[in-house]
């Protein structure tokens, strides 16, 4: 079953992006006319013609208005990804088009067909033409006087061979996925397979990111080929751009509301045409759309406007917005909306799941230790999967906060901007400072960074995120992530006038980053570095594809026609496979009994500091409990993220109730308060057992002694020097099962019947300050 359903969503990817060339009727169309001189003498308000090969036939309806008197020749000029692939000079008079022979000034309508076009006009049209969709190609016509032989109009027609990539299956189904990635890897942690939650949260991560690397190359203010737009605009979803047309009333209202004048370019009919920015086949042809709605132009909007025939330019973002159907004074509200809209669900789904599995247990359908760290801590996972919300959503703002401040559509939203722009990077930075943090004071207590970021279940589900997708070692790179994603949105928001300069700046990023995992490889096993680095470079192939579009080498029109097609040939391989990993992690995950055994254990060893903490209230604390003669007694929750007094000893095993009500020697209370008043970073475990020892040098003062003069604990019992008689329960002569404690006596720490040799004290020190793992293991120097 899990199968079949992993088939029909693959195919569904695959087919939306093959099936718009698989269509059996080839065609070539065109429903905008758009001039492409100064004081043209035609314009037309209705064109709309269709070419089909199969049958010989055209089938022309223009509705125009001339200037133009006299007897004219047109000189029709058919363009393909830059290649000129038909040139051919007209005379309407033989052609018998009435209205064009002659030329009158006035209204034109022109509605007929052509049959029987000649097999030769026919097999000048390249194949690619009719069968690779988002077709680059535009017809020009030059009409010049017969009567002055000056040219007196020029025209032109974007042509589409009515194929896309630009699919709304495309965006669903990789929507789905990446989601379904984040699903798996919370249930697979909540069931306490951390490993397997690791990995997945880490390719989903690296998968969406992707995502949105794609998101803005088409933002980026280049002149893109069509098949490149198209492609793109699949994944603005990623950026929170979706339309949604009850929405977009409210933005409007709402911009008007707050000061703003919203943009009326999708409100009514024709007037107005709009020019999406693409590359220039020659470097002065442009493409013209003319949109289906009427776009006018609001006056204080920053739309180009071209002198002829009332044209609006729109670039980058602005591009993205009108081809989502979105007014661009919108786009910032659409997706920080989203956004928000977004963390309501997550936040939801978390209290939902927590009151169904309460509710599963109480009625007996659960067991229940099923999900009960979730249960038990689940505030704390909550605020982690906040942490990772923003962390997902931080470069989609990071753009859209940046680019409103250059747009200023109305004070509100500028002031949205700018809260959310500093809110996400602050707590972000904040957070990755707390890692650093924890993970120096590990290094200096343990020697190993991992002990503290995975001993502590509070710390792993809070703070998580930032760092289980890196090895131990490379805790901090959390921070180089946030810093490339930063400037990149900086470029992307803040430079939509340059084309140039963004590519060559994405460039120069990209490649910094890739040159940078390659070296520190930073992911915590060989798969997950591969996995990433392989985006990293996909990545930066993508950026030269966009240096190339920007036609800064002014390299011929069919090389950038060639190139838009590679890259989407690329990228639609490249995220299909990414797809189909993330989906069968994700689904070998859910469904099998024991997900980890497909992964290796990590070599930074985290595997043997992280604990569930079910089971260290089960286990070890029933240990800890049992030896302090209290099995009864409620431990509070280790917690070592919460400030320094955190990590003494003294936080980690006392009891929920107040110490008063558990009689305690009052030497163990002393040697408290002398723990309590030591100026160096307190550890979570027992100062006397490091866990890794680097020498024999005691670590901590020596333990308060015991003055009871019927047994001596620690000093060798009556001087014996016995293997094992520093050990009370080995001791021959022991008594109970449990030592007790004497009264302190601080001044002479050896009762003065039957104590040792004054020759004893020294061996006695060195005994007490070693821990027991230390003794007899290598460390007594």
């Amino acid at each position: 079953m899990s199968r079949s359903w992993l088939s029909c969503l693959l195919a569904t990817f695959w087919l939306a992006v093959v099936l718009p060339r698989a269509s059996a009727l080839r065609l070539l169309e065109s429903k905008s006319l758009n001039s492409c001189q100064q004081n043209s003498g035609f314009t037309a308000s209705l064109f709309n013609v269709v070419f089909t090969p199969e049958n010989r036939s055209a089938s022309i309806n223009v509705v125009g208005v001339s200037t133009i008197t006299g007897n004219v020749t047109a000189e029709v000029e058919v363009i393909a990804y830059g290649y000129t692939a038909v040139r051919q000079t007209l005379d309407p008079c033989k052609l018998n088009l009435d209205g064009l022979c002659p030329m009158n000034t006035g209204q034109i309508n022109l509605d007929t067909n052509f049959q029987n076009i000649s097999s030769e006009v026919i097999s000048r049209i390249p194949g690619v033409a009719f069968g690779i969709p988002d077709l680059d190609g535009i017809v020009k016509v030059y009409i010049t006087s017969v009567n002055t032989k000056t040219r007196v109009a020029c025209v032109q027609a974007h042509l589409s061979n009515n194929k896309t990539v630009y699919q709304k299956a495309v965006g669903w189904s990789t929507a789905v996925i990446a989601g379904m990635g984040l699903v798996a890897s919370a249930i697979t942690s909540g069931l306490g397979h951390s490993n397997t939650a690791a990995h997945i949260a880490a390719n989903t991560l690296s998968l969406f990111g992707y995502f949105q690397a794609q998101a803005m190359i088409g933002m980026a203010a280049v002149d893109l080929p069509p098949i490149a737009q198209s492609w793109t605009q699949n994944f603005e979803w990623s950026m929170g751009i979706m339309e949604v047309e009850f929405m977009q009333r409210i933005f409007t209202w709402y911009q008007r509301a707050t000061g703003g004048t919203p943009a009326t370019l999708l409100s009514s009919l024709s007037t107005t045409s709009v020019e999406i920015h693409k590359r220039s086949v020659d470097t002065v042809h442009r493409l013209f759309l003319r949109a289906y709605n009427d776009m006018m132009k609001r006056t204080n909007v920053n739309e180009s406007v071209n002198a002829v025939g009332s044209t609006v330019i729109l670039r980058g973002m602005k591009r993205v917005a009108f081809r989502a159907g979105i007014e661009t004074t919108n786009l910032f509200m659409t997706g920080l909306t989203f956004y928000i809209i977004f963390v309501v669900i997550v936040v939801l789904a978390v209290l939902a799941f927590k009151g169904i599995c309460e509710m599963c247990v109480k009625a007996g359908w659960f067991k229940s230790v099923k999900f009960q760290d979730f249960r038990n801590g689940w505030r704390t996972i909550l605020k982690g999967i906040l942490i990772r919300v923003t962390l997902i959503g931080y470069p989609q703002m990071c753009v859209l906060c940046l680019w409103e401040l250059t747009q200023r559509d109305s004070a509100a939203e500028m002031v949205l901007a700018i809260s959310f722009f500093l809110g996400m990077t602050a707590t972000l930075s904040w957070a990755s400072l707390k890692v650093i943090r924890l993970a120096k004071r590990s290094v200096t207590m343990h020697k190993n960074p991992a002990y503290i970021l995975y001993s502590d279940p509070a710390t792993l589900n809070k703070w998580g995120f930032l760092y289980v997708q890196f090895r131990a070692t490379a805790y901090y790179f959390v921070v180089p992530i946030l810093f490339y994603t930063l400037i990149k949105a900086m470029f992307v928001g803040l430079a939509q006038n340059s084309g140039i300069a963004q590519a060559i700046a994405l460039v120069l990023i990209e490649a910094g980053l890739l040159i940078a995992v390659c070296i520190l490889r930073p992911w915590m096993d060989k798969k997950t570095n591969t996995f990433n680095i392989s985006i990293a470079v996909i990545n930066l192939i993508n950026v030269v594809f966009l240096l190339i579009f920007s036609n800064v080498f002014n390299q011929p029109g069919i090389v950038t026609g060639v190139v838009g097609v590679v890259f989407f040939i690329l990228n639609a391989v490249f995220a299909l496979v990414l797809l189909i990993l993330v989906l069968i992690s994700s689904l070998y995950a859910i469904f099998s009994k024991n997900p980890d055994t497909r992964y290796q254990p990590m070599r930074d060893d985290r595997a043997s500091f992280t604990k569930s903490q079910t089971q260290l209230n089960t286990e070890l604390d029933a240990l800890g409990a049992t030896a302090r003669g209290d099995p009864k007694a409620p431990y509070k929750t280790r917690d070592l993220d919460d400030d320094e007094s955190s990590y003494s000893t003294t936080s980690l095993g006392q009891p929920l109730q107040e110490t008063k009500d558990i009689p305690r020697p009052s030497s163990r209370a002393n040697s408290h308060r002398a723990m309590s008043q030591r100026d160096h970073p307190h550890s979570p475990v027992d100062p006397s057992v490091p866990l890794f020892p680097s020498d024999g040098s005691p670590r901590h003062e020596p333990p308060m002694s015991y003055s009871d003069g019927r047994r001596q604990l620690y000093a060798g019992y009556n001087g014996s020097t016995q293997p094992g008689s520093d050990l009370p329960l080995l001791h021959p002569n022991s008594q109970t099962g449990s030592p007790r404690p004497r009264s302190p006596d601080y001044h002479q720490p050896y009762p003065r019947s039957g104590s040792p040799p004054s020759s004893n004290v020294s061996n006695y020190r060195q005994q007490a300050n070693r821990s027991p793992w230390q003794r007899g293991a290598g460390y007594e120097g």
